[in-house]
């Protein structure tokens, strides 16, 4: 059975805190999570109404720096935001400035308020879907060739160079569940990701998946499954309420439990092949759930 790692999402800004209080907290919790999650993540949103909301390219950056031991990445980028020669620029210099520890996250983009708000074009999902493959290809060219020409339906490069190379090349992980997204996923990607809600719907996913992949020539078992998950976790209910008291934003609560009763409600999503999750540590600025998940929860799915 492969290895179970975890990567940590943190809080995107704070309506609560003071800006000093704020960093104090996102650092210590980094610190918590340091030699023991595989990695940090941040979306790629500008806006979700009023929240607020950092930038995610600024802010993975900065978080790199903070702590050199994990791996990071975005959850995901959103391709209409840049043009794909310069991504794949961008992400080869961050991907030698942390010394390989880059994993590349990309999506078609699908929250039509913020295009609409930042006067970004926001076209239709069958287009945005083959935006995304011509990107995709940009990139990869770019990552492992000189003097890149391509000529797409959306997207061109002439002659286009990119030194230095990333070293190794950044994992692509491509985040979908619609029918096309999961062929681009086939085609393109070394993970796929997925929100996780339910178990019966990501069976569903995991089975359109592997007919993607086999519709492509692909072996299923060469694609990594990911997950992003919401979690809130104490050692007794009389904490647990608390934490979960203060959940806001749009999606739900996640798995909830004491450490044993986590490890239980990850064992059937283990089981269909998934060994890395992203996890939304709820409750933060307590960091009660993210050191449980850290010190308990992650142990224990390790020793199975």
């Amino acid at each position: 059975m492969a290895r179970v790692e975890f990567g940590w999402m943190p809080p995107l800004g704070s309506s609560t805190q003071s800006r000093q209080e704020f960093m104090a907290s996102l650092r210590q919790g980094l610190s918590m999570i340091g030699g023991h999650f595989d990695s940090v993540w941040f979306p790629d949103h500008l806006q979700f109404g009023d929240r607020p909301f950092l930038e995610g390219w600024t802010s993975l950056t900065y978080l790199a720096a903070l702590e050199p031991r994990l791996k990071i990445g975005h959850i995901v980028l959103c391709q209409l935001f840049r043009n794909p020669a310069l991504l794949a620029k961008m992400a080869a210099t961050l991907q030698y400035v942390t010394e390989g520890n880059f994993i590349a996250g990309i999506g078609a983009g699908w929250q039509e308020e913020e295009c609409k708000a930042y006067n970004i074009p926001f076209p239709g999902p069958g287009q945005r879907v083959e935006e995304l493959d011509e990107a995709l290809q940009i990139m990869k060219a770019l990552w492992r060739e000189d003097n890149v020409t391509f000529e797409g339906k959306y997207h061109r490069v002439t002659n286009a160079f990119c030194q230095p190379k990333p070293d190794p090349v950044p994992p692509i992980m491509v985040a979908g569940f619609q029918p096309r997204m999961m062929r681009l996923v086939a085609r393109h990607a070394d993970w796929w990701n997925t929100g996780y809600s339910d178990l019966e719907k990501t069976k569903e996913q995991v089975a359109k998946l592997d007919e993607a992949c086999r519709s492509v020539g692909r072996d299923p078992r060469t694609l990594r499954r990911t997950a992003m998950i919401g979690c809130y976790c104490a050692s007794n209910e009389q904490k647990l309420k608390e934490l979960t008291d203060k959940h806001s934003g749009p999606f739900g609560l996640g798995l909830v439990g004491t450490p044993a009763q986590l490890v239980e409600q990850f064992k059937p999503i283990i089981d269909l092949g998934f060994d890395y999750f992203m996890i939304t540590a709820g409750g933060f600025p307590d960091l009660t759930t993210l050191e449980l998940l850290t010190h308990e929860v992650l142990p224990a799915l390790n020793a199975r």
